[in-house]
């Protein structure tokens, strides 16, 4: 089979001739429809941060696709069906795991890090963790669930908890931060978009923004969402990983309020710890999705509360891929999908 391989950061992406992985007994083939263009497999590529399992490894987390073969133990699923797998699998025994949070599972498994990923045409995972996908949801624009929107939908419902009412600030407009965006919106908050792109900002009054804030043209985005809200946000949403607008997303945040940090660095921030004391705030991470929150997130998508097509805006075939990263970094793109 064709899959887009890594070699090592610096060296890119290569489409090879590779074997069809193999299968265990609790595991099924998935022939890949589509896989979603993500940030974190560029952070593999260009900036250094290391995969699990050392190259030679195929990336691609965000997969939809069609069951090919299925392992002799596994009865839920057959050949032909069509699925979703979501991005990081989890081992269900831990003390995580058995408490309900198996999204910090101590032993996770991500597809295109600890194992060979979708970037391919076909890709080999344990039943256990697959969803079916409905027959009205879109196979191919269905990848981007995977991450895209399941890591947003866990932020706005677990971590910050939004409720009917809360005025909602979020950082950053990208694939993930559009659907921070249209999640809160879809849980009744009222949502200020912050980014410097005005495409982004564009993007963000589409999928449901009350108001937006370009970061290059103000002094200060604190300021600004002060004014617009009477006093600072009941919730801030960094989505890019910058020290820098996580601290100016805890400045939004008015007293009694909650800062949650999506959007991944390696970096220190700075805030000022009496802040926190003095005007209880939470700070609050937020990483990946329960798979439990799989089956409600998917019937949110069914009655088109959440609006995949949109946010597809380019697709690629599978020896494509260079491309679909380019337009990533010039900013041309929302999501895009890779079509084996």
């Amino acid at each position: 089979m064709k899959a887009a391989v890594f070699h090592g950061p610096g060296v890119g992406l290569k489409i090879e001739d590779v074997p069809v992985p193999g299968i265990g007994a609790g595991d099924i083939l998935v022939k890949v429809a589509a896989c979603g263009v993500c940030h974190t497999d560029l952070h593999y590529i260009e900036h250094g941060v290391a995969t699990f399992k050392k190259p030679p490894i195929v990336l691609g987390h965000e997969a939809s696709g069609v069951v090919a073969e299925c392992g002799s133990d596994v009865v839920a699923f057959k050949a032909g069906q069509r699925v979703l797998i979501p991005a990081v699998l989890t081992c269900g025994r831990c003390a995580f795991c058995r408490h309900g949070r198996e999204n910090i599972c101590t032993d996770m498994r991500m597809l295109g890090n600890h194992f060979d990923g979708a970037y391919a045409e076909y890709v080999a995972v344990p039943a256990k963790d697959v969803l079916h996908l409905p027959d009205s949801i879109p196979i191919e624009e269905a990848a981007i669930i995977a991450d895209a929107v399941s890591t947003p939908f866990h932020a706005v419902k677990n971590r910050a908890r939004v409720q009917p009412g809360d005025s909602v600030v979020v950082f950053g407009c990208g694939g993930v931060g559009i659907n921070a965006v249209q999640l809160a919106t879809a849980a009744g908050g009222r949502v200020i978009a912050v980014d410097v792109s005005e495409r982004k900002l564009e993007w963000a009054r589409q999928f449901g923004a009350a108001a937006t804030i370009n970061a290059a043209k103000v002094e200060r985005v604190s300021k600004e969402v002060r004014k617009l809200t009477g006093g600072g946000a009941d919730i801030a949403m960094e989505v890019i990983g910058n020290p820098r607008t996580i601290e100016e997303a805890f400045e939004c945040v008015r007293t009694g309020g909650r800062l949650v940090v999506v959007g991944y660095t390696h970096e220190a921030i700075s805030i000022v710890a009496g802040k926190i004391m003095f005007k209880e705030i939470e700070v609050l991470g937020s990483l990946g999705c329960r798979p439990c929150d799989y089956v409600p997130l998917l019937r949110l998508v069914e009655q088109g509360r959440i609006d995949l097509k949109r946010q597809v805006t380019h697709r690629f075939r599978l020896d494509e891929i260079g491309k679909a990263f380019e337009v990533m970094k010039e900013g041309q793109s929302l999501r895009s999908i890779v079509a084996p």
